[in-house]
Protein backbone atom coordinates (compact mmCIF):
# COMPACT_ATOMS: atom_id res chain seq x y z
CA UNK A 1 0.00 0.00 0.00
CA UNK A 2 1.06 3.72 -0.29
CA UNK A 3 1.48 5.87 3.12
CA UNK A 4 3.66 8.59 3.49
CA UNK A 5 3.55 12.19 4.81
CA UNK A 6 2.49 15.30 3.06
CA UNK A 7 3.10 19.17 3.81
CA UNK A 8 0.47 21.52 3.14
CA UNK A 9 2.48 24.53 2.39
CA UNK A 10 1.57 28.93 1.32
CA UNK A 11 1.05 32.14 2.42
CA UNK A 12 -1.46 32.77 5.08
CA UNK A 13 -4.98 32.58 4.64
CA UNK A 14 -4.66 30.49 1.41
CA UNK A 15 -6.75 27.84 2.66
CA UNK A 16 -4.47 24.90 3.83
CA UNK A 17 -6.69 24.31 7.13
CA UNK A 18 -9.70 24.20 5.11
CA UNK A 19 -8.07 21.91 3.13
CA UNK A 20 -7.24 19.68 5.38
CA UNK A 21 -10.34 19.62 7.19
CA UNK A 22 -12.06 18.87 4.04
CA UNK A 23 -9.98 16.10 3.03
CA UNK A 24 -10.18 14.22 6.42
CA UNK A 25 -13.60 14.94 6.53
CA UNK A 26 -13.73 16.31 9.87
CA UNK A 27 -12.31 19.31 11.73
CA UNK A 28 -8.78 18.30 12.25
CA UNK A 29 -7.70 22.26 12.09
CA UNK A 30 -9.52 25.49 13.01
CA UNK A 31 -9.58 28.44 10.14
CA UNK A 32 -10.31 31.74 10.45
CA UNK A 33 -10.46 34.56 7.79
CA UNK A 34 -7.41 36.10 10.01
CA UNK A 35 -4.04 34.95 8.39
CA UNK A 36 -1.25 33.07 10.77
CA UNK A 37 -4.30 31.56 12.48
CA UNK A 38 -2.26 28.08 12.99
CA UNK A 39 0.42 27.87 14.90
CA UNK A 40 1.10 24.31 15.61
CA UNK A 41 2.41 21.45 13.17
CA UNK A 42 -1.17 19.47 13.18
CA UNK A 43 -1.38 16.14 11.48
CA UNK A 44 -5.27 15.04 9.75
CA UNK A 45 -5.16 11.25 8.27
CA UNK A 46 -6.57 9.86 5.39
CA UNK A 47 -7.02 6.66 5.18
CA UNK A 48 -8.81 5.06 2.44
CA UNK A 49 -9.60 1.01 2.19
CA UNK A 50 -10.93 -1.39 -0.67
CA UNK A 51 -12.84 -4.37 0.43
CA UNK A 52 -11.75 -3.58 4.06
CA UNK A 53 -8.25 -3.16 3.51
CA UNK A 54 -6.15 0.02 3.21
CA UNK A 55 -5.20 1.27 -0.24
CA UNK A 56 -3.61 4.25 0.85
CA UNK A 57 -2.60 5.98 3.95
CA UNK A 58 -1.88 9.71 3.50
CA UNK A 59 -0.98 12.47 6.79
CA UNK A 60 -1.73 15.57 6.04
CA UNK A 61 0.76 18.04 7.86
CA UNK A 62 -0.59 21.10 8.25
CA UNK A 63 1.89 23.84 8.69
CA UNK A 64 1.44 27.94 9.99
CA UNK A 65 1.84 30.07 7.29
CA UNK A 66 4.98 31.18 5.68
CA UNK A 67 5.50 34.86 7.02
CA UNK A 68 8.37 37.46 7.18
CA UNK A 69 8.52 36.99 10.90
CA UNK A 70 8.20 40.15 13.27
CA UNK A 71 8.69 38.03 16.17
CA UNK A 72 10.69 35.03 18.33
CA UNK A 73 7.24 33.13 17.63
CA UNK A 74 7.53 34.13 13.86
CA UNK A 75 11.30 33.19 13.85
CA UNK A 76 9.90 29.56 15.46
CA UNK A 77 6.80 29.31 13.11
CA UNK A 78 8.87 29.70 9.77
CA UNK A 79 11.46 27.08 11.54
CA UNK A 80 8.56 24.51 12.02
CA UNK A 81 7.66 24.63 8.37
CA UNK A 82 11.28 24.15 7.17
CA UNK A 83 11.65 21.20 9.79
CA UNK A 84 8.06 19.94 8.17
CA UNK A 85 9.56 20.12 4.19
CA UNK A 86 12.36 18.40 5.44
CA UNK A 87 10.52 14.93 7.11
CA UNK A 88 7.86 14.88 4.44
CA UNK A 89 7.00 12.65 0.96
CA UNK A 90 5.38 14.92 -1.01
CA UNK A 91 4.16 18.63 -0.33
CA UNK A 92 0.92 20.53 -1.37
CA UNK A 93 1.71 24.64 -2.17
CA UNK A 94 -1.30 26.04 -2.26
CA UNK A 95 -1.71 29.60 -3.60
CA UNK A 96 -4.66 32.06 -3.90
CA UNK A 97 -6.47 32.29 -7.36
CA UNK A 98 -8.43 35.35 -5.52
CA UNK A 99 -4.72 36.72 -5.45
CA UNK A 100 -2.16 37.81 -7.20
CA UNK A 101 0.84 35.90 -6.89
CA UNK A 102 3.68 37.90 -4.77
CA UNK A 103 6.63 37.36 -2.97
CA UNK A 104 5.99 35.03 -0.23
CA UNK A 105 4.37 32.88 -2.80
CA UNK A 106 8.26 32.70 -5.28
CA UNK A 107 9.90 32.22 -1.75
CA UNK A 108 7.91 29.44 -1.19
CA UNK A 109 8.29 28.01 -4.56
CA UNK A 110 11.77 28.79 -4.00
CA UNK A 111 12.68 26.90 -0.88
CA UNK A 112 10.54 23.98 -2.38
CA UNK A 113 12.76 23.72 -5.00
CA UNK A 114 15.84 23.73 -3.15
CA UNK A 115 14.22 20.59 -0.93
CA UNK A 116 14.11 18.37 -4.17
CA UNK A 117 10.52 17.37 -3.07
CA UNK A 118 7.53 16.33 -5.40
CA UNK A 119 5.58 19.62 -4.94
CA UNK A 120 1.58 19.57 -6.36
CA UNK A 121 0.52 23.36 -6.47
CA UNK A 122 -3.27 23.52 -5.69
CA UNK A 123 -4.94 26.63 -7.07
CA UNK A 124 -7.44 27.44 -4.64
CA UNK A 125 -10.33 29.66 -4.04
CA UNK A 126 -11.25 29.08 -7.47
CA UNK A 127 -15.23 29.14 -6.57
CA UNK A 128 -14.25 32.87 -6.07
CA UNK A 129 -12.36 33.82 -9.03
CA UNK A 130 -12.51 34.27 -12.69
CA UNK A 131 -12.00 31.25 -15.13
CA UNK A 132 -9.10 33.71 -16.72
CA UNK A 133 -8.45 34.49 -13.41
CA UNK A 134 -7.34 30.75 -12.42
CA UNK A 135 -6.20 30.30 -16.06
CA UNK A 136 -3.64 33.38 -15.71
CA UNK A 137 -2.51 31.62 -12.14
CA UNK A 138 -1.88 28.10 -13.25
CA UNK A 139 -0.11 29.64 -16.08
CA UNK A 140 2.14 31.65 -13.64
CA UNK A 141 2.84 28.81 -11.28
CA UNK A 142 3.57 26.63 -14.64
CA UNK A 143 6.90 28.57 -14.48
CA UNK A 144 8.04 26.87 -11.48
CA UNK A 145 8.00 23.68 -13.42
CA UNK A 146 6.49 21.21 -10.29
CA UNK A 147 5.14 17.93 -10.98
CA UNK A 148 1.46 19.01 -11.30
CA UNK A 149 -0.53 21.54 -10.86
CA UNK A 150 -5.20 21.34 -10.08
CA UNK A 151 -7.47 23.69 -9.40
CA UNK A 152 -9.65 22.87 -6.54
CA UNK A 153 -11.82 24.64 -4.23
CA UNK A 154 -11.47 23.67 -0.74
CA UNK A 155 -14.45 25.20 0.21
CA UNK A 156 -16.91 23.90 -1.35
CA UNK A 157 -14.80 20.85 -2.44
CA UNK A 158 -14.59 21.12 -5.55
CA UNK A 159 -11.77 18.47 -7.71
CA UNK A 160 -10.13 17.49 -4.24
CA UNK A 161 -10.18 13.92 -5.87
CA UNK A 162 -7.98 15.01 -8.45
CA UNK A 163 -5.78 16.34 -6.26
CA UNK A 164 -5.57 13.03 -3.95
CA UNK A 165 -4.46 11.27 -6.78
CA UNK A 166 -2.07 13.40 -7.53
CA UNK A 167 -0.80 12.99 -3.82
CA UNK A 168 -1.11 9.91 -3.77
CA UNK A 169 0.85 8.69 -6.45
CA UNK A 170 4.07 10.45 -5.02
CA UNK A 171 3.81 8.13 -1.98
CA UNK A 172 5.92 5.58 -1.49
CA UNK A 173 5.32 2.23 -0.39
CA UNK A 174 4.85 1.65 3.13
CA UNK A 175 2.95 1.23 6.27
CA UNK A 176 0.15 1.98 8.06
CA UNK A 177 1.14 4.60 10.42
CA UNK A 178 -1.87 5.22 12.37
CA UNK A 179 -5.06 3.08 12.74
CA UNK A 180 -7.36 2.88 9.70
CA UNK A 181 -10.12 5.21 11.95
CA UNK A 182 -7.51 7.31 13.17
CA UNK A 183 -8.39 11.47 12.02
CA UNK A 184 -5.61 13.18 13.52
CA UNK A 185 -2.76 12.82 16.28
CA UNK A 186 -3.35 15.77 18.07
CA UNK A 187 -3.83 15.56 21.82
CA UNK A 188 -6.98 16.24 23.36
CA UNK A 189 -5.57 19.26 24.95
CA UNK A 190 -4.18 21.05 21.66
CA UNK A 191 -7.11 20.23 20.21
CA UNK A 192 -9.24 21.92 22.91
CA UNK A 193 -7.12 25.00 23.10
CA UNK A 194 -7.58 25.22 19.55
CA UNK A 195 -11.33 25.10 19.13
CA UNK A 196 -11.07 27.93 22.25
CA UNK A 197 -8.62 29.77 20.34
CA UNK A 198 -11.09 29.69 17.74
CA UNK A 199 -14.16 30.73 19.25
CA UNK A 200 -12.00 34.26 20.29
CA UNK A 201 -10.60 34.90 16.71
CA UNK A 202 -13.78 34.88 15.51
CA UNK A 203 -14.93 37.69 17.76
CA UNK A 204 -11.66 39.62 18.35
CA UNK A 205 -11.11 40.46 14.75
CA UNK A 206 -8.03 43.29 14.06
CA UNK A 207 -8.38 43.68 17.80
CA UNK A 208 -5.17 41.52 19.02
CA UNK A 209 -5.81 38.14 17.13
CA UNK A 210 -2.15 37.61 17.51
CA UNK A 211 -1.50 38.03 20.99
CA UNK A 212 -3.49 35.98 22.14
CA UNK A 213 -2.70 31.79 23.12
CA UNK A 214 -4.90 28.90 24.79
CA UNK A 215 -3.43 26.62 27.10
CA UNK A 216 -5.22 23.45 28.61
CA UNK A 217 -4.01 22.54 31.90
CA UNK A 218 -6.54 19.93 32.36
CA UNK A 219 -8.98 17.53 31.08
CA UNK A 220 -10.91 15.62 33.39
CA UNK A 221 -13.79 13.61 33.66
CA UNK A 222 -16.23 13.09 36.51
CA UNK A 223 -18.20 10.57 38.21
CA UNK A 224 -21.26 11.94 36.29
CA UNK A 225 -20.01 11.70 32.89
CA UNK A 226 -18.99 15.06 33.06
CA UNK A 227 -15.50 16.36 30.99
CA UNK A 228 -13.92 19.20 33.11
CA UNK A 229 -12.00 21.58 30.66
CA UNK A 230 -9.92 24.22 32.40
CA UNK A 231 -7.98 26.26 30.31
CA UNK A 232 -6.37 29.97 30.69
CA UNK A 233 -6.28 32.60 27.76
CA UNK A 234 -2.83 34.43 27.62
CA UNK A 235 -2.23 38.02 26.77
CA UNK A 236 0.07 40.08 26.05
CA UNK A 237 -1.28 43.77 28.00
CA UNK A 238 -3.35 44.84 30.75
CA UNK A 239 -5.56 46.38 28.09
CA UNK A 240 -6.43 43.14 25.96
CA UNK A 241 -7.64 41.18 29.47
CA UNK A 242 -10.33 43.80 29.60
CA UNK A 243 -11.21 43.13 25.67
CA UNK A 244 -10.77 39.27 25.87
CA UNK A 245 -13.69 39.22 28.96
CA UNK A 246 -15.83 42.27 27.41
CA UNK A 247 -18.09 44.48 29.26
CA UNK A 248 -19.71 42.41 32.15
CA UNK A 249 -18.21 39.24 31.28
CA UNK A 250 -19.91 39.31 27.85
CA UNK A 251 -17.02 38.24 25.23
CA UNK A 252 -15.62 35.50 27.58
CA UNK A 253 -19.13 34.24 28.30
CA UNK A 254 -20.18 34.11 24.46
CA UNK A 255 -16.81 32.76 22.75
CA UNK A 256 -16.49 30.31 26.03
CA UNK A 257 -20.37 28.86 25.34
CA UNK A 258 -19.64 27.95 21.66
CA UNK A 259 -16.70 26.16 22.24
CA UNK A 260 -17.96 24.85 24.78
CA UNK A 261 -20.82 23.18 22.22
CA UNK A 262 -18.33 22.36 19.70
CA UNK A 263 -16.17 20.13 22.55
CA UNK A 264 -18.74 18.64 23.47
CA UNK A 265 -19.50 17.60 19.75
CA UNK A 266 -16.09 16.31 19.62
CA UNK A 267 -15.55 14.66 23.30
CA UNK A 268 -19.60 13.18 22.99
CA UNK A 269 -20.17 13.86 26.17
CA UNK A 270 -21.46 17.72 28.02
CA UNK A 271 -18.44 19.64 29.17
CA UNK A 272 -18.00 22.14 31.52
CA UNK A 273 -15.75 24.72 30.37
CA UNK A 274 -13.48 26.67 32.95
CA UNK A 275 -11.75 29.67 31.38
CA UNK A 276 -9.56 32.14 32.93
CA UNK A 277 -7.66 35.14 31.34
CA UNK A 278 -3.59 36.00 32.70
CA UNK A 279 -1.59 38.36 30.95
CA UNK A 280 2.26 37.14 30.46
CA UNK A 281 3.93 40.64 28.67
CA UNK A 282 5.19 40.12 25.37
CA UNK A 283 4.80 36.61 25.38
CA UNK A 284 5.61 36.49 21.25
CA UNK A 285 9.23 37.52 22.06
CA UNK A 286 10.01 35.70 25.47
CA UNK A 287 12.09 32.78 24.16
CA UNK A 288 11.83 30.98 27.55
CA UNK A 289 7.90 30.95 27.71
CA UNK A 290 7.15 30.60 24.30
CA UNK A 291 9.49 27.56 25.29
CA UNK A 292 6.99 26.52 28.41
CA UNK A 293 4.46 27.10 25.70
CA UNK A 294 5.13 24.40 23.68
CA UNK A 295 6.60 26.90 20.97
CA UNK A 296 9.93 24.81 20.13
CA UNK A 297 12.53 26.05 18.08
Amino acid sequence: MKSGFVAVVGRPNVGKSTLVNALVGSKVAITSSRPQTTRNVIRGVVTHTEDGQPVYQMILVDTPGLHKPRTELGNRLNHLVYGTLAESDAVAFLIDATQPIGPGDQLIAQRLKESGAEVVVAVNKVDAASREAVVSQLDRAAEWDFSAYVPISARRGENLGALVDELVARLPEGPLYFPPEAITDQPEEMLAAEIIREKFLERLRDELPHSLAVIVEEIEPTASGLLVVRAKVVVERKSQKGIVIGKGGSMLKAAGSEARKELELIFGTRVHLDLRVTVEPDWQRRPALLDRMGFRR
